[in-house]
């Protein structure tokens, strides 16, 4: 359904399922799907070859948010950003021809 429109309309680059708890929402979780276009090939580098993987944190870890008076970061780090892309197994069965890649690969 939902999956499957998501992977023919970003054909070539990526989609994944996440989901994130919010303890003032009703049920207390929202799942949301990550779709991402192909990378065009004009200036693309040798790294970065293939469909975004929005498992993968873009920023280096930091002890503070650079421009902020702030200390370290309490509630969010790397181990917990893969971890939001993590799928019960029926999730992960029903979804597996429609995501990018693999939930915990």
């Amino acid at each position: 359904a939902l999956a499957g429109m998501c992977a023919r309309v970003f054909e070539g680059g990526s989609v994944s399922y996440a989901y994130t708890t919010i303890p003032t929402y009703p049920s207390g979780q929202i799942g949301m799907m990550l779709c991402a276009k192909a990378r065009p090939v004009q200036g693309a580098s040798a790294d970065a070859d293939g469909p975004l993987d929005p498992r993968v944190p873009r920023q280096a870890p930091a002890d503070a948010v650079a421009g902020l008076d702030a200390g370290p970061l309490r509630y969010y780090d790397a181990a917990l950003h893969r971890a939001a892309f993590a799928l019960p197994r029926f999730a992960a069965e029903a979804l597996a021809e429609s995501l990018t890649f693999a939930p915990g690969a």
